[in-house]
């Protein structure tokens, strides 16, 4: 397969509400960080010129603000945007956002959370590393802290844990929030992403990888090396966005 038949997948489900007054009526991946550029500007920019134009956007929260744009979006980037509604963005955490996604995901996607800024570097790091399974784009080179989504590995490279309650010491390093999912594993991680927000719905899509490493799915790391990247949590996160995001 190549990289024309994935889809790019955006979740854009999101509040961010440590983000107000910027999210008061904008979701936070509308959230500008150059200009008139949003952190979705730059997802679809990326996914674009890695090749994958037909991109699903799950979207939540004042979800008609990404709608209203899609016409633009899709010009702007080039992209054909299919946008699947979750109605619960405000309640249930992003397990349940990802599992709404999971016919999208059947053929294959590069699934990019919405409030990630980084360089398409990241994107084409995941497409020349493909193997079976499922592949986690990580950053080994930051220093590690509380708050971060650690990830470990067995020595042969399988995921062992994923989770932000890891000694930052023992970590491999920070899963940054992108995401090869290749067919052969779309079936496998919808079970579990479903069995997890069954289980309790505040669960993390990436308790859902886990899931599937417990049942012995095959998820591994692509390094993304020494790049400038920022999960945009608060306004702290938003100033480095603003950085980074005009180097691009």
């Amino acid at each position: 397969m190549c990289a024309n038949d994935m889809r790019g997948l955006v979740l854009a489900a999101g509040a961010g509400r440590r983000l107000r007054p910027w999210t008061d009526d904008l979701p936070k991946a509308l959230v500008p960080v150059d200009g008139d550029t949003t952190i979705l500007d730059i997802a679809l920019s990326n996914l674009a010129q890695a090749g994958l134009t037909s991109v699903t956007v799950v979207v939540g929260y004042r979800a008609s603000a990404v709608a209203d744009r899609v016409q633009d979006l899709q010009n702007r980037h080039g992209v054909r945007l299919t946008l699947v509604h979750n109605d619960r963005a405000e309640e249930w955490n992003n397990a349940y956002s990802l599992w709404l996604a999971r016919d999208h995901f059947a053929g294959g996607a590069l699934l990019v959370n919405g409030d990630t800024v980084h360089p398409v570097s990241v994107e084409k790091t995941l497409l020349a590393s493909r193997g079976p399974g499922i592949l986690l784009a990580v950053d080994s080179a930051k220093e590690l802290a509380d708050e971060e989504m650690k990830t470990l590995f067995t020595p042969d490279g399988r995921l062992s844990r994923i989770t932000k309650q890891m000694d930052p010491a023992s970590a491999h390093g920070e899963y940054i929030g992108l995401t090869l999912i290749e067919p052969a594993a779309a079936t496998g991680l919808a079970d579990c992403l479903e069995a997890v927000w069954r289980r309790d719905p505040n669960l993390y899509y990436e308790d859902g990888f886990q899931e599937y490493a417990d049942r012995g799915g095959a998820i591994r790391a692509a390094d993304i090396g020494d790049v400038p990247w920022v999960e945009v949590d608060n306004h702290d996160d938003l100033a480095r966005a603003r950085t980074i995001a005009c180097r691009y």
